[in-house]
């Protein structure tokens, strides 16, 4: 859809309505600036490349986040709680858990349904806000000077131009409002690939989330509604080509052989999706009059389920500052000195969480004995070492590391 009537004249522009891009609208929508949207595909289509058969794992941090937008009510219902975490190495003794109760939380975390997530999102933007909406509709072109950007927008067949203060690039991985504004993002190809499907265990998963890694990669095991879970199953490249091919018995039973018997035998599974995975990390967060957030900044692999959660830090911060520099006269969304404030709030949580998971997939993936003997070395103190696992549930809070708290994320909202 098109929003009717309004100025070409905004303060913020966001490119890309995808989970990330949405939630930063909803959080500007109450802060009394000219917002505008651009999204090419309809958040209920089938070719929604965000909002597709996914689930996501939300840590306590971004359901707060989301709440405090007014838009956890729309997904708490098909929201289903992580108790526990239980982390193995196949073929060693190694294990860790983690145990919400122990934490003092009433959950680790909680797991969503991606078309859920974009209905609630983009009901909020179509409930009377501010917003302007550009959907379905692209970018042609970006040009800028020292005091605005014009943007080129073709929707319906019609062109027309919009002048803003920021841009924002929330269009993904492959940004081009990044390229726009030269910004370059280096990319590591893990050469993985992640087959993610739904499966059905003989026992029911008790809340608890599994990671396990074995030889080819990391598997995950993520609870859901109705005793189901998510799989998300990374394998080589090569593999992952035949796991597509494979019978529903075939693949279950190559599952079964990797993850074990903890939940009983798998009986069903659902349709399988393949994703291939890489490490993308783009240079800056800024640049001119362009802030870059969520995957345009950084594509993680989902090795320990940050990439959501990390890109919706990035939208809180940039929405606090924002409401805060507001009220200065004038007030201009793309000032350097506004954009080197968010620069600097996001470089020890993002360089953290990136070295982080990045360290993860190296760890877990290396042939090397001595390697492979230190981690699960490393498992086993850790399960026993209860400071380990209170900094590591402080990661579910966005809190990890001493970083700065979003006010979102304390459910405080932004006035």
């Amino acid at each position: 859809m098109m929003s009717d009537g309004g100025t070409q004249d905004f303060d913020i522009a966001i490119v890309g309505g995808g989970m990330v891009g949405a939630s930063l609208a909803v959080a500007l929508a109450p802060l009394g600036l000219k917002v505008a949207l651009i999204e090419a595909v309809v958040h209920d289509s089938a070719s929604q490349p965000s909002f597709d058969e996914r689930t996501t794992a939300l840590s306590n941090g971004s359901c707060r986040i989301l709440e405090t937008l007014g838009v956890w009510s729309g997904v708490e219902a098909v929201a289903t709680l992580i108790r526990k975490i239980h982390v193995s190495d196949q073929g060693r003794f190694g294990f860790a858990r983690i145990d919400a109760a122990e934490q003092g939380l009433a959950a680790m975390g909680y797991v969503v349904p991606n078309r859920a997530l974009g209905a609630a999102l983009w009901s909020r933007l179509e409930a009377g806000t501010d917003v302007r909406v550009y959907c379905p509709a692209e970018v042609s072109c970006i040009t800028t000077d020292e005091r605005r950007v014009n943007v080129g927008v073709v929707a319906a067949g019609a062109a027309t131009t919009i002048t803003t203060r920021l841009v924002v690039a929330a269009d993904g991985v492959q940004s081009a409002v990044r390229s726009a504004f030269g910004v370059d993002a280096e990319s590591r190809d893990y050469e993985q690939t992640a087959v993610i499907t739904t499966v059905l265990p003989q026992r029911f998963h008790g809340h608890v989330a599994y990671e396990r890694f074995t030889d080819s990669g990391p598997l995950a095991l993520l609870p859901l509604e109705g005793g189901r879970c998510t799989l998300v199953l990374t394998l080589n490249k090569a593999t992952a080509d035949l796991a597509m091919t494979w019978s529903d018995a075939e693949f279950l039973g190559e599952v079964q052989r990797r993850f074990g018997f903890r939940l009983g035998r798998f009986l069903k599974v659902g349709r399988r999706v393949p994703y291939p995975l890489a490490l993308t990390r783009a240079a800056r967060t800024s640049a001119g009059r362009c802030a870059i957030v969520g995957n345009a900044a950084q594509g993680l692999h989902p090795v320990a389920g940050m990439g959501f959660n990390l890109g919706l830090r990035d939208i809180a911060s940039l929405a606090e500052i924002i409401a805060e520099r507001r009220h200065e006269s004038p007030f201009d969304a793309g000032a350097p000195r506004l954009l080197a404030d968010y620069d600097a709030w996001r470089a020890a949580d993002r360089g953290g969480v990136i070295a982080f998971t990045d360290g993860l997939v190296r760890l877990f993936s290396s042939p090397l004995r001595v390697v492979q003997g230190l981690r699960n070395a490393g498992l086993l103190a850790f399960d026993v070492f209860p400071p380990a696992k209170a900094a590591l549930s402080r990661l579910s809070t966005g809190a990890g590391g001493g970083a700065r708290v979003p006010k979102l994320a304390r459910g405080v909202a932004l006035r």
